[in-house]
């Protein structure tokens, strides 16, 4: 059955199927990217009642609206980084090819279940953003098992490809969610006032467990996101206040363990006498099953 599994784990690949990985990976990436650019400016066309991306956020003030341009920021550096899975995917380094091409199923349907979402969020038809969150569940399900499963990448794709898009999945399920129900009267913001501390213990929970201090970073940067929006649309309000509170708190926690780990005295639980990785780019992020 593995050899018809897209996500078993293997040691090397046939020429056909690395092939069919490197087409369907930069197509499925050039397609969602296209569609994120365009669609962040852009309302659909023919649709009356549609709106760009950033134009829903506008016009569904909520309690996890998030500011545009932190969030454009954060996706230009995924998109660069992604550049560089790309180029190793399709390098001529069969050590370096395979790893990356065991997490290409992932991806592929990541970047497949992100253009549908971005689809569905600008038009509008009955039910759309529940169809949207719908997409965004299957696909923290998608990246989470990407996640857990393959714990052993160069530090650069796990950002790009795992951790990066895995934060971000994670806190739109909180936006899309939120303009789902039309969050705006006080029962909804003081739902949301409890909700958003699932962030904060999303983070500590992999600073934790797995001493993952990228998503420690990514997700304190999408807080600040969330509180530097609020603050504008509902300054007398305690969203902004918790937003820049758990953004404050991650940020710290994840300097606990990354400027450890940066002179070499990363805490560990492992025992001793376990042999660590020398490579500190291909040391695993996670902690071994």
């Amino acid at each position: 059955m593995e050899a018809y599994n897209p996500f078993a784990k293997r040691e090397s690949h046939s020429q056909r199927s690395l092939l069919a990985y490197k087409l369907l990976t930069v197509a499925s990436w050039f397609l969602v990217h296209v569609v994120d650019i365009h669609f962040g400016f852009n309302a659909p066309v023919g649709d009356t009642s549609g709106r760009s991306i950033w134009g829903q956020n506008k016009a569904h003030p909520t309690p996890f609206s998030l500011n545009p341009q932190i969030v454009d920021i954060y996706w230009i550096v995924i998109l660069i980084l992604q550049i560089y899975y790309l180029f190793i995917l399709w390098s001529s380094n069969a050590d370096d090819v395979t790893p990356v091409a065991n997490i290409g199923s992932h991806f592929i349907i990541n970047n497949l279940l992100q253009f549908a979402f971005v689809m569905i969020w600008v038009h509008y038809f009955p039910g759309h953003f529940w169809i949207a969150e719908i997409m965004l569940l299957l696909n923290f399900f998608n990246l989470s098992s990407l996640y857990f499963r393959h714990s052993r990448m160069p530090r650069v794709i796990h950002i790009a490809v795992v951790s990066g898009p895995l934060a971000w999945n994670f806190v739109a399920i909180f936006w899309c969610g939120a303009a789902m129900v039309n969050a705006q009267n006080l029962a909804a913001r003081i739902l949301a006032n409890i909700a958003i501390w699932g962030i904060l213990g999303y983070g500590l929970f992999m600073l934790a467990a797995f001493k993952d201090y990228t998503m420690g970073f990514e997700l304190s940067i999408l807080a600040a996101s969330l509180g530097a929006h609020q603050f504008f649309i509902k300054t007398f309000a305690f969203q902004w206040i918790f937003a820049f509170t758990i953004m404050s708190v991650l940020f710290l926690a994840t300097l606990a363990i990354a400027i450890p780990g940066f002179f070499g005295k990363e805490l560990s639980f492992r025992r001793e006498g376990d042999i660590v990785d020398a490579d500190r780019e291909r040391q695993p992020l996670l902690n071994d099953a």
